[in-house]
């Protein structure tokens, strides 16, 4: 795989699996989901790479606004607040943040990193961030026998 693309891959990653360990909950039962899963699949030359905690999710956020993803046909922007509808704040790493804050700089790295990227809440409990990236090869090997 091309180097520049394996970094950029690399770098979204370690980004989405930090704040997945940063937010995720703790269970008090055993029963209960706790940390995060990480899923990729290569498809047609394109990686997909999933990562859900179970954290409070995005629209939990402090500070942050929930905007619903716009659905086919229908406008975005619309404000809710029911949890079972797909949640982003309405400044997912489109804004960078303070030169000197210590934290945010992920989902912004993110977005700057990959083809294709959705910020959303489970279904049940914790957020969502899924990428995509498309893929190049090398033509020749990285390294050579001599």
């Amino acid at each position: 795989m091309d180097p520049d693309i394996s970094h950029e891959v690399g770098v979204a990653l370690t980004e989405a699996c930090a704040n997945a360990v940063e937010h995720a909950a703790f269970p008090v039962d055993a029963d209960e989901d706790s940390g995060f899963q990480v899923t990729a699949t290569i498809e047609d030359g394109r990686l997909r790479v999933e990562v859900t905690d179970s954290g409070p999710g995005f629209c939990a956020a402090p500070g942050r606004t929930a905007v619903r993803a716009a659905a086919p046909g229908r406008a975005a922007g619309r404000r809710t607040r029911r949890r079972h509808e797909a949640l982003i704040p309405a400044d997912a790493g489109t804004v960078l943040p303070d030169p000197t804050a210590e934290h945010g700089r992920g989902l912004f790295l993110i977005r700057a990193l990959v083809d294709h990227v959705q910020f959303r809440d489970h279904p049940r409990s914790g957020a969502v961030v899924s990428f995509d990236k498309t893929l190049k090869y090398c033509d020749q090997p990285l390294l050579h026998a001599s």
